[in-house]
């Protein structure tokens, strides 16, 4: 069977963090199609809460995974609330949160799959490092 997607299928850890929560935020995404790295992601969004720079994260996830032409995404997070809201087992009662909700459901449309699973802290370093360069090179 021949496959023409090059990145058909990827894993993404995401993670999204405030200091001061809410304070200064970034955001760290990295992509993975098996064994090799496809991108690494920082951006600082300015003043935001941990849970708001989750959901952002989510997003530039969703966003560059659909640039390249994914089908399937196993999303990775270490914040239990947002994966178990993104999975639909918690309702959201913030509503900026629920407005960022919405938007990630929203792109999550044009995937064959999206599913987020729940990580510990310490398998997720490589996207929290890239939040704390983020906000340690805001402008």
């Amino acid at each position: 069977m021949m496959h023409c997607m090059k990145h058909e299928k990827l894993e993404i850890f995401t993670d999204g963090g405030a200091r001061g929560n809410p304070g200064p935020a970034g955001i760290g995404v990295v992509i993975w199609h098996g064994h090799s790295l496809v991108g690494t992601y920082a951006k600082y969004i300015g003043e935001a809460t941990n849970n708001q720079a989750e959901y952002q994260a989510v997003l530039l996830a969703l966003e560059q995974a659909k640039r390249i032409g994914a089908r399937e995404l196993d999303v990775y997070m270490d914040s239990d609330l947002a994966v178990n809201q993104l999975n639909r087992k918690f309702k959201i009662k913030d509503p900026v949160l629920g407005t960022l909700f919405v938007k990630a459901w929203n792109m999550m449309v044009g995937f064959k799959r999206v599913t987020f699973h729940h990580v510990p802290r310490e398998k997720n370093h490589e996207a929290d490092k890239l939040v704390n360069q983020a906000i340690d090179r805001r402008a």
